[in-house]
């Protein structure tokens, strides 16, 4: 095939917008229709009514002329009684008589009639010109709604190359013109890397707008958009400071685009591009040529070019199959193309799996295999496990869950019923309508991207209209009546789109079966009945199974998620509309939004909000559905989740998670993750892994009595929500007219303050229902929580709802699904614990807990037979719903026939005693710190803060008695806080040479404080203009003020998570069940003194480690070397960071006899 008929053969591929069928079409080129067809009204613009009347006029002068033509050709006799009829006029005018006429010759009326004709001929002149002109406008406009193709290239040498190439016969071949970019791009490579330094203010300056173009240029590859995001490119790429902002990865996303098509011209035009900006082609660059050339079938010579230039480039080959995240057909494709040139290539094999380990000293015991370890399995056969793989499965392809209420059920009435019809046929009106408004809107939208802009269309189109009309129903449908603010249900919808289209598009790429072969092998490891040559952690295990192609999802800016979800708000609130009275017919009904947005003041503050009418409240609650929607990753696993193996990957089967959770748009703690060595996160990733593993169950006997008080008006004592009917009142008799200004005062306020119950009464009653509800809807399931942690690495369960990180409530509904023999000492524990949820014995032995709970047993199996009846003592507890299960477990055991030998299920807890203080004390060596904090044995627990209060005399003033204490606190924790000083005044000086503090936790994890000063974004347009602020940009200059007063505790807390990490990773290795809630440690009862000994044994662990000297010489490192260090602003730091506190004598090993440590 020759170069020509192949170069026009490749562009023929790429000149459609959009493959015929797909929703939201664009117009064919060339056409006036399509797009904007449905834009046209009967009334025209004054710009289009001009328009017409100049076709009109040139009409006009045309059929004129022609009858001047024919008018000379005939007799002079009928021109003069033509002439006779057009011309006759009231003589008293002055002008000519009919008989005047008559006598005139016949060389006059020709006379008359060549003027006719010179005075035609120059308007036709004048109007051939208007056409003319209005020619030349609506070919330019047609141009602008054209996509470009070509680009316009600024620089003038490499411009001229390419518009003599265009004009010369014949053309060079395409393959040509790429060759010679390639071998002149690296010149430029070496001056792009001069200037990145000098570039870099101007560079953050374009951060935010360079986000959202690429993820717009993606976003268009993804919805088969390619010609569209090609012409976007140009038009930016034309225009010299938009060109500033454009970056490489941009340009290899439309490359790899056009690779995928076979569309060799534009491949070649966007290297065009790359060479005008001067930026270099990396390795993807390459691949995506030679991946181009692979689908067209080009000859030999053509790749080993490309091949040569890249090597000289200093890009290994092999790199193109080992660095690059390409499909299995991509790299096929790719692999033809290398062949054709060199027949003998073999690719790289995939890599055998790392066995790296993390070199930690801390964690040397848990990667080391010279002591088999007996990690714990699921309880759940083999079998079993696949069948709820499956069912996990299905939920998170259907991406939402369906959830009976647990709401008392109303009766069926005729009223309950017609509620229920109309509500649906509401819908299905609104469905219809929502479906027509977002194809105007997609219209809008892709007009906007065709004059250039990166507008939402291409969002728009990875969903189809029925799937967004579906979400924004249910946005609905879920609304309180006090309504939500317009921002966050904004920033919800878009991030409900972007999960929907990740899974979708996971579907789509056949990754479900390969996750499933994948997964049913890892099974092996984790079933009942089954054994695997080598006990491994579940990490370990999974990445032995071989590499994994699951694609990376890179969210979306968060403009640009708020702005998508804003397009939609406004959809729904101007489409649905309902009639202002249900009760008349509906076709004569005026017709009334069913939302509407208001203004109201929070904090100071006036924010925008969204609220349903009170007609469609009152429907709503007539009609009493009892069903609930949730998201696939806001509800329990049915499965045991995936194994942490990278930032990017585990948890949830298909849904996107976070590995580190933090505020959306802020990306720093994601960059840090991916920078990291792998090695360094295993111990985070195994223990959130691990976490995860723990399979939960529902205690029925505790859910079926809260579902009974829930259902009758609640009991906020216990915990229970009142609904909110139960609110207070504002009072209902009338103000009267001479009321006094103090009267009208104290009733607004009483008002205010019932409206401020009301509302907070009904979140949480909200809160209650979500969780009653989940768990009724698990109540016979086995169920898993996936783990994620936050930028300090304290662990937190994904599913928001149903969690054992709640309320007392929450925890008390939960039990582990795996149980164990209680044993010799587990009954004890029981029984301990208990009397620590009473709260009564804090200050006492375990042996005297344990005794007094041998007193009260008749009370705690009256509260176990009898807890709504009986003597009730339950309910004086602390923490009452945890104690009622504890009594209940317990009387199951004492009336088993052998209670050493009873299956328990329950978990008992052991807490931290200041848990902060006690790492303060550690750190600083301090003895008497120590003690005061349980880290010495003694007899009996000691309190820190009695300890104080006992050294201070009881005054009436109770500020003044709060500030001895903290003094006090200071001078018995002597060494704590020089510490705090010393890391107070460290990020001070940190965040005023204008950094972030930034750390590494004693496992390896990396650390940033997210705190900048706030930058406003605004979103304009629209039924309100947004401005949120991020306090996340890492542009903006560190909050000095946050960053000193937050690194203390954050630093504290970086460690407690890291004991718990420890803890939770050789409880494992030694076959325990076990979770946490941050300090407080959850195991079986018959397995708490191992948990207790683990627990010791890693805090000495961890705090034997120089950790302050460690982080003294990782700052350094980080903040003092380089350029910086001659500037006396970091000379001042370093030698603040290198003044590390002094440490006391306090021995360490105290901690490991210590009883009452955790207890």
């Amino acid at each position: 095939m020759s170069a020509l008929r192949w170069g026009r053969g490749a562009a023929g591929l790429g000149w459609a917008l959009w493959p015929a069928g797909r929703p939201g079409l664009l117009a064919e080129e060339g056409t006036l229709g399509g797009l904007w067809g449905c834009r046209r009204s009967s009334s025209a613009s004054p710009c289009e009514q001009d328009r017409r009347r100049d076709w009109g006029h040139a009409e006009l002068l045309e059929v004129l002329e022609a009858r001047v033509r024919q008018l000379q050709a005939d007799n002079v006799s009928e021109v003069r009684a033509k002439l006779l009829d057009v011309a006759r006029l009231p003589e008293a005018d002055g002008s000519l008589s009919p008989r005047k006429v008559e006598a005139g010759n016949e060389g006059a009326a020709l006379g008359l009639t060549s003027h006719w004709a010179q005075k035609l001929h120059k308007e036709k002149l004048v109007m051939q010109k208007r056409k003319q002109k209005l020619e030349e406008n609506l070919q330019k406009q047609a141009r602008k709604r054209q996509l470009r193709v070509e680009p316009q290239l600024l620089n003038r040498q490499l411009a001229g190359w390419l518009q003599r190439w265009e004009r010369s016969t014949p053309r060079s071949p395409w393959e040509e013109q790429l060759a010679q970019l390639l071998q002149e791009a690296p010149k430029r490579l070496s001056r792009q890397e001069e200037h990145d330094q000098a570039n870099r203010l101007s560079k953050m300056r374009y951060e935010a707008q360079q986000q959202r173009l690429l993820a717009f240029l993606e976003c268009c590859v993804l919805a088969d958009q390619l010609p569209l995001a090609h012409h976007v490119l140009v038009m930016h790429h034309s225009k010299s400071r938009q060109q500033r902002a454009l970056t490489l990865p941009m340009y290899n996303t439309l490359l790899l685009g056009w690779a995928r098509k076979g569309s060799f011209k534009e491949l070649v035009y966007v290297f065009f591009m790359m060479k005008d900006a001067g930026l270099a082609p990396d390795l993807l660059s390459y691949a995506a040529a030679l991946q181009c050339m692979g689908r067209l079938d080009q000859d030999a010579s053509t790749i080993q070019r490309c091949l040569k230039q890249m090597a000289q480039d200093g890009l290994q080959l092999q790199e193109l199959f080992t660095s690059l995240p390409l499909c299995k057909e991509d790299k096929a494709v790719l692999l033809r193309a290398v062949r054709k040139a060199e027949p003998t290539f073999l690719p790289p094999q995939p890599p055998l799996p790392s066995f790296e380990v993390n070199t930690s000293p801390l964690l040397k015991e848990i990667y080391s295999t010279d002591h088999p370890a007996s990690y714990p399995k699921q309880h759940l056969p083999l079998e079993t496990l696949k069948d709820l793989f499956q069912q996990q499965l299905s939920v998170e392809m259907a991406t939402i869950v369906t959830v009976d209420s647990v709401e008392k059920a109303p009766s069926l009435t005729e009223e309950v019923l017609q509620a229920r019809k109309t509500l649906q046929e509401l819908r299905t009106r609104w469905e219809a309508e929502l479906c027509l408004a977002l194809q105007q809107t997609k219209a809008r939208e892709a007009q906007a991207a065709r004059e250039g802009r990166p507008s939402l269309f291409p969002y728009l189109c990875l969903l189809s209209e029925g799937e967004l009309t579906q979400l924004m129903l249910q946005t609905l449908q879920v609304l309180s009546q006090q309504g939500e603010s317009l921002l966050s249900l904004a920033q919800e919808l878009g991030m409900r789109i972007f999960n929907r289209h990740v899974v979708q598009r996971k579907q789509l790429n056949d990754e479900v079966q390969a996750l499933q072969e994948r997964y049913f092998k890892y099974l092996h490891l984790l079933a009942s009945d089954t054994q695997v040559v080598m006990s491994r952690l579940p990490r370990q295990h999974w990445e032995a199974l071989g590499t994994t192609e699951a694609s990376q999802d890179q969210p979306w800016p968060l403009t640009v998620v708020v702005q998508l979800g804003k397009q939609l708000a406004e959809v729904l609130v101007q489409t649905v509309k309902m009639p202002s009275n249900l009760a008349q017919q509906q076709d004569t009904q005026k017709l009334i939004p069913v939302l509407y947005h208001v203004y109201s003041f929070q904090s100071f503050r006036q924010i925008g909000i969204l609220k349903p009418h009170p007609a469609f409240i009152q429907l709503q609650e007539t009609a009493a559905e009892r069903t609930m929607t949730f998201e696939s990753a806001e509800v329990p696993m049915l499965c045991p989740p995936l194994p942490w193996t990278s930032p990017h990957s585990g948890a949830f089967l298909l849904s996107p998670t976070k590995l580190m959770r933090s505020l959306e748009g802020t990306i720093q703690h994601q960059r840090l993750l991916e920078g990291c060595p792998p090695t360094e996160l295993h111990g985070a990733l195994d223990a959130l892994t691990q976490l995860g593993n723990c399979a939960w169950r529902v205690n029925g006997r505790v859910l079926d009595l809260v579902l009974t008080i829930f259902n009758a008006k609640g009991c906020p004592r216990l915990g229970v929500p009142s609904p909110a009917s139960e609110a207070p009142r504002p009072s209902k008799h009338r103000l009267p007219a001479n009321a006094s200004p103090e009267r009208k005062t104290e009733l607004r306020r009483e008002l205010a303050r019932c409206l401020k119950v009301a509302r907070e009464m009904h979140s949480l009653r909200t809160d209650a229902l979500y969780r009653l509800s989940l768990a009724q809807h698990l109540r016979h399931r086995v169920f898993w929580l996936p783990h994620n942690m936050d930028f300090r690495g304290r662990t937190y369960p994904c599913p928001p709802h149903f969690n054992h990180l709640g309320s007392d409530l929450a925890r008390a509904l939960l039990e582990f699904a795996q149980g164990r023999p209680l044993g010799p000492h587990g009954l004890n524990w029981l029984k301990i614990h208990l009397v620590n949820l009473t709260g009564l014995k804090k200050r006492e032995s375990l042996q005297a807990r344990l005794a007094f709970a041998d007193e009260i047993m008749d009370d705690i199996l009256d509260s176990a037979d009898q807890p709504m009846t009986g003597r009730k003592w339950w309910m004086e507890a602390d923490e009452p719903w945890q104690a009622l299960a504890c009594c209940m477990e317990i009387a199951r055991a004492v009336r088993a026939p052998n209670p050493a030998a009873y299956i328990s299920h329950f978990p008992v807890h052991q807490d931290g005693s200041c848990n902060g203080l006690q790492h303060y004390a550690a750190l600083g060596r301090d003895s008497v710190g120590a003690a005061s904090v349980n880290l010495v044995p003694s007899d009996v627990p000691q309190d820190v803060y009695s300890s104080v209060a006992a050294q201070e005399f009881v005054w009436q003033a109770s500020h003044y008695l709060v500030r001895q204490v903290f003094n006090s606190l200071q001078e018995m924790f002597s060494s704590t806080r020089a510490i705090q000083r010393w890391l107070t005044e460290s990020a001070r000086l940190i965040a005023r040479s204008g950094l972030a503090v930034e750390w590494v936790t004693p496992l390896g994890i990396p650390i940033i404080q997210p705190y900048h000063h706030d930058s406003k974004v605004s979103i304009s347009g629209g039924i309100q203009s947004l401005t949120f602020c991020s306090s996340g940009d890492t542009n903006q200059k560190p909050n000095t003020l946050k960053q000193k007063n937050g690194f203390p505790p954050n630093f504290i807390h970086s460690l407690d998570s890291s004991h718990m990490m420890l803890t939770a990773l050789h409880c494992y290795r030694k076959g325990l069940t076990f979770v946490s809630v941050h300090d407080c440690f959850w195991t079986h009862a018959a397995d708490v003194a191992i948990m207790n000994q683990v627990c010791r044994e890693q805090f000495v662990r961890l705090h034997s480690q120089p950790i302050l000297h460690d982080l003294s010489r990782f700052l350094v490192e980080r903040y003092c070397s380089g350029p910086r260090s001659t500037n006396a602003q970091v000379a001042k730091l370093q030698e603040m960071l290198l003044s590390v506190p002094k440490t006391g004598t306090f021995d360490l090993d105290q901690v490991k006899h210590s009883t009452y440590f955790f207890s």
